[in-house]
């Protein structure tokens, strides 16, 4: 199992301005690269009480694994900060903690994911005699209950318990890159991440898999900034709201699309959905991309609610002339109420004549892109229709 049996005394909480981190204590800029970069005693420039984790068996006083740091942590509204020191760590780690945590990869090079010195692998993927949920595949989960991370099926997911609390209000990974290599290529999915009822942060980080990459849950808001995610089926879905600035999606192969969407019915207007602006959407390398020209789709409408828009973003030749596809010939699972669209993308993915004949695209002017124009207007408040919570994001990372 990847959750404890104490979730059951999680306590809901029902005040926005808890979930708008009255208890946070975020780390100024220089704080963070000071406690990252590389020194003698690796916890000289961090915060009282940061946690250590290292390989090395020349910190015999730091946790071995990440795991076991995150475990130590109290179960409340503290802010707590873990150092993960260089080496791979092959494990899965599960958040369940409602306080802020921040997990920082030790690095001289804090401003670029080029230099990351740490990696997490898992190895897991459901399908064929593995009938479990998505969930129990996942190298980083964050997520208050097991019940709130599972993925379902059927139109709407698993159905999750109307009592279960928020979870963490404000979780942030810098520097570090994530792994599932199940395979290499898609053969179930193999969730690198999976948050869900939380509001996450990443910078400078790394996902990577072949399917079903990165999960965003029902009720979950997810930011990630210079970050890279790679994969080759529907390697961005969920239900919740993913936001991407100046990050790059690899394509590894072409299956299914990019993106796929689940959207919910509420009883406020929603902007659930994946936002991906000034990025890019490449093949992953040269010797995939001889047989990808004009073959991948950015995303398929996982239900007919699917949101997704890609903003002043390249797109190289890989890019399907059409944008975005159906479901299947079969079940197309498109109509009025389902949004896959573009704002001002460019490079030799971009054809506008291919758009207007696919018949599925939707091609934004300033006027409809200006909804959803900026985190704060698609991150909602824990079961609200009020939109800019976004005082977990760090504007400068």
């Amino acid at each position: 199992m990847l959750f404890s049996d104490r979730l059951g005394s999680c306590v809901l909480i029902t005040s926005l301005f808890t979930f708008g981190l009255a208890h946070a204590k975020a780390l100024t800029t220089e704080q963070r690269i000071a406690c990252q970069f590389p020194t003698p005693n690796p916890l000289s420039g961090c915060p009282q009480n940061t946690l250590l984790v290292s390989s090395n068996a020349n910190f015999s006083t730091a946790f071995k694994s990440v795991q076991s740091a995150v475990l130590s942590l109290p179960q409340d509204n503290s802010t707590r900060y873990i150092l993960v020191l260089p080496g791979q760590y092959n494990e899965q780690i599960n958040v369940t903690r409602s306080g802020p945590l921040y997990l920082l990869g030790q690095t001289s090079g804090p401003a670029s994911l080029s230099g990351n010195t740490v990696e997490v692998t898992w190895h897991a993927a459901t399908g064929g005699t593995n009938a479990t949920d998505n969930a129990y595949t996942s190298t980083l989960t964050i997520a208050p209950t097991l019940n709130s991370s599972l993925t379902g099926s059927g139109p709407t997911g698993f159905p999750i318990p109307p009592d279960t609390p928020f979870g963490n209000t404000d979780f942030r990974a810098y520097n570090l890159n994530f792994t599932n290599d199940w395979l290499p290529y898609s053969a179930g999915p193999s969730l690198a991440l999976s948050t869900s009822y939380a509001n996450t942060g990443f910078y400078h980080c790394a996902f990577q898999s072949y399917q079903d990459t990165v999960y965003i849950g029902k009720l979950a808001n997810a930011y990630m900034r210079d970050c890279e995610v790679a994969g080759q089926t529907d390697f961005l879905y969920g239900f919740g709201t993913l936001w991407i600035e100046k990050s790059a999606l690899k394509m590894r192969g072409c299956g299914g699309g990019v993106t796929a969407w689940k959207g919910s019915n509420t009883s406020y207007t929603n902007h659930f959905g994946v936002y991906v602006r000034n990025s890019s959407v490449v093949a992953a390398n040269e010797t995939v991309k001889a047989g990808m020209r004009g073959r991948c789709a950015l995303g398929r409408p996982w239900n007919s609610l699917h949101r997704s828009v890609f903003a002043d973003s390249f797109l190289d030749e890989s890019v399907a002339a059409t944008g975005y596809i159906e479901w299947s010939a079969a079940e197309p699972r498109v109509d009025n109420s389902t949004l896959m669209a573009e704002y001002r993308t460019f490079g030799p993915g971009w054809n506008e004549t291919g758009r207007v004949e696919g018949k599925v695209t939707r091609v934004l002017d300033e006027r409809q892109w200006s909804a959803y124009s900026m985190p704060g207007k698609v991150f909602h408040f824990f079961k609200s229709g009020r939109t800019g919570n976004v005082g977990w994001v760090d504007w400068e990372a």
